[in-house]
């Protein structure tokens, strides 16, 4: 069968994110600084028979994923975009363990078509540069560029500006959601009021306090619609907020996902214990917010 290239599909975050405008064609201007959690989902590829691509689902939330899995997800359509990209004749099995909420704010979608565009070319050895696969996988989707760079960065535009963020602190994330899957585009649509602008990064943060304050004077500008389109976020951020040693609780993408803030990791675990036995039925998770040398490479 030969060797499996495996890839992780780690969770976005959006720290903070601001939209700046509408444009023309009806996508959004934005403004986010994007992190990386050490939780995911993961891609398992093997080498088939040539032009036979399969996927096979397993993990806690496969369930939605199946009734698509046979004919079209993004991560079919990141592998037959890539085959013919590469005018590549041979096959490929492709195990996806969804680990992630679906629909839940955190870029899982994207995330895994952008490990397996990674994990294909090592599985293929083709000769692709980063910034080659970068533009192939913008065809697949606004957030694929930045979960192929799979480091914190500053993302605007729709999605294709991406900037290295400067080097943040050591902190840690419990993420929280309600079991309430939500659209991003309904809460584009619902979303109103006056746009944002853009924010001046600063170069650095001495501390996990110092990036909290900074965020808090930022936002998320979805939050708002997305607390009206499902009410459990009020909450679940009201739960993040009253427990023991969160800077800063907010929404993260389009939802319905949330995070908390934390300095370090026992604050973070009992926090994400607290939550978890009060409320069995939401999906809790602590997880560290990853470095620029923290990312797993293709493994044989």
């Amino acid at each position: 069968m030969g060797a499996a290239v495996r890839r992780p599909a780690w969770a976005k975050v959006n720290l903070a994110l601001h939209v700046l405008g509408r444009r023309g064609d009806g996508y959004h201007e934005l403004d986010s600084l994007v992190v990386f959690a050490a939780v995911g989902d993961e891609i398992t590829i093997t080498p088939a028979p040539a032009g036979r691509l399969t996927l096979r689902l397993n993990g806690p939330f496969a369930a939605p994923l199946r009734r698509v899995a046979r004919t079209d997800n993004l991560v079919l359509r990141a592998a037959r975009l890539l085959r013919a990209h590469g005018r590549v004749a041979a096959g490929a099995r492709i195990r996806l363990t969804k680990r992630l909420p679906v629909a839940a704010g955190l870029g899982g979608g994207s995330a895994d078509a952008a490990a397996t565009l990674q994990a294909l070319r090592a599985l293929w050895r083709l000769d692709m540069p980063d910034a080659a696969l970068a533009a192939l996988g913008a065809r697949l989707g606004a957030d694929v560029p930045v979960c192929l760079a799979g480091r914190a960065s500053v993302v605007r535009g729709v999605g294709e500006r991406i900037v290295p963020a400067s080097a943040l602190p050591p902190v840690w994330l419990v993420l929280v959601n309600p079991g309430v899957p939500l659209s991003t585009p309904r809460v584009f649509a619902a979303h109103s009021g006056a746009f944002s602008r853009p924010v001046d990064w600063p170069a650095g943060y001495r501390d996990a306090a110092a990036l909290a304050a900074h965020l808090a004077v930022c936002s998320n500008d979805l939050e708002a619609a997305a607390c009206d389109i499902v009410p459990e976020i009020g909450a679940v951020l009201d739960t993040l907020k009253h427990t023991q040693g969160c800077l800063l609780a907010r929404l993260s993408g389009s939802g319905a996902t949330c995070f908390g803030l934390y300095a370090d990791a026992d604050a973070a675990a009992a926090a994400s214990a607290r939550i978890a036995a009060a409320r069995p039925r939401w999906w809790v998770c602590a997880a560290p917010v990853l470095g620029p040398d923290d990312g797993a490479e293709d493994t044989s």
